[in-house]
């Protein structure tokens, strides 16, 4: 993995301007679309636009706590957290389930999410976490799920940001390409010309951003009315307590599976960070991270939203931009934070077409991909270990293009499984290097 080492141009621990680390956390929180899934949240439950709005600043300050948190004080890497998809319908249900908004909906999702978060922070503390990481994460699978991890969200970015997004197809395609565009003619720039190299190579995104927004207002595709009308600050008010709290066995039942499928999800995140920047995580980081998760967790629990777990995206952005500094993560959290205040901000956000998003997002989850490549192709491989890294890649495929009505018509339990393609793969390499024999020794005949 040399050649990640050789390509940061600023490592974790190496000193940056606190200007410039404000600038590049500012580009991790605009590569990081983290307002999409309160947003689909809010519409599966019908939520008014006050309870929406709520649901969107709870969030951006969960991920800026847990951002801070995880950096700085438990996992001690540039890690990013955000809201994952996984829990979204098991939270929609439990809510619809229990009366809904005007019942004890949200309060009955609260106490589910809180327990599981508990959970999370004892397999840490007594040191379980990373007992299991050690006995079933060799390096092997560990380059399988970052591999899969890419690939899972190549069809994201461009299904959902581009090719199915609101709009005129063919005018998404164009802004997304235009803003991808952008994206590698700064990256090129940056490797034809030494002296602007930092500053096109570590801007590559939010230069890419800026282009796509600005011709986005152009095609009259970006929304400012919305921008206009948002209120400048208001302060998280649909937490717990607004909401209160409810323990339900089978809603906590429910969210203990969802945890253990998040919680594989990070673990393949975890991975993909440690090979961008170069570093093995440590015994010690594996347990102190799952602490600081279930911790991030349970902020994101008591300020009334889903989990907050660590986001696959910033490897990629990371391996972009050549940037790992932690004082720009710390930055992200403190970004996260604010738009957990500034609503206006929260909305300008919000209101930045899906296909600009796209463009970026399609180029960052091949760079994640590809990362997970580079430490497979670091290891010497056998017969077994081909089908130990194909496999998982051919369910991580098959689960992302399976029929949305396969899924609805599957067991509750199955559907949360087949609705994570990273968790299905992690746990079949896992499986697979645990049962495929071992080629045997030849036998030397005389």
């Amino acid at each position: 993995m040399d050649n990640n080492k050789s390509s940061l141009l600023v490592g974790p621990d190496d000193k940056i301007g606190m200007g410039e680390a404000g600038f590049l956390g500012l580009q991790h929180v605009l590569a990081m679309d983290i307002y999409v899934p309160p947003i689909v949240l809010a519409g599966m439950m019908a939520m008014g636009l006050g309870d929406q709005m709520g649901l969107l600043q709870s969030t951006f300050l969960a991920a800026g706590i847990g951002t801070i948190l995880q950096t700085f004080v438990f996992m001690k890497m540039p890690v990013s957290q955000g809201p994952s998809f996984v829990p979204l319908g098991a939270a929609a249900g439990v809510v619809l389930a229990s009366g809904g908004l005007k019942g004890n909906g949200m309060g009955t999702l609260i106490g589910a999410t809180l327990i599981g978060s508990i959970i999370l922070i004892i397999l840490g503390a007594t040191g379980i976490f990373q007992k299991i990481i050690n006995r079933l994460v060799p390096a092997l699978v560990g380059g399988t799920i970052i591999t899969c991890v890419g690939l899972s969200l190549i069809p994201t970015a461009l299904n959902d940001n581009i090719f199915n997004a609101g709009g005129n197809v063919n005018n998404n395609i164009i802004l997304a390409s235009v803003t991808a565009l952008t994206l590698l003619v700064s990256v090129g720039i940056s490797l034809k010309f030494k002296k602007v190299r930092r500053f096109f190579r570590t801007s590559s995104i939010i230069l890419a951003l800026g282009v796509g927004t600005i011709v986005s207002t152009m095609m009259g595709m970006f929304n400012w009315k919305e921008v206009s009308e948002a209120a400048w600050f208001g302060l998280p008010e649909r937490t717990i307590f607004h909401w209160g709290i409810n323990f339900s066995p089978s809603a906590i039942i429910t969210f203990i599976i969802i945890y253990a499928v998040i919680t594989t999800e990070t673990t393949g995140t975890w991975f993909a960070m440690g090979a961008v920047t170069n570093h093995e995580i440590t015994d010690k980081q594996w347990n102190h991270g799952i602490i600081g998760e279930g911790l991030s967790c349970m902020v994101a629990s008591l300020l009334g939203t889903t989990p907050v777990t660590g986001y696959s995206t910033n490897a990629g952005v990371i391996s972009i931009t050549g940037v790992a500094s932690k004082r720009v993560f710390l930055f992200a959290g403190i970004w996260f934070s604010i738009l957990g205040f500034f609503s206006k901000l929260s909305a300008f956000l919000a209101a930045i077409p899906a296909p600009v998003i796209g463009g970026v997002f399609a180029i960052i989850t091949v760079t994640i991909m590809l990362n997970g490549l580079n430490v497979i192709r670091g290891l010497e491989t056998t017969d077994r270990d081909l089908y130990i890294i194909g496999i998982p890649i051919v369910l991580t495929l098959a689960l992302v293009l399976l029929p949305a009505s396969v899924t609805k018509n599957a067991p509750q339990i199955l559907q949360y499984l087949l609705g994570s393609p990273i968790a299905v793969a992690a746990i079949a390499a896992i499986i697979l290097n645990l049962v495929m024999p071992k080629s045997s020794p030849e036998v030397k005949t005389a």
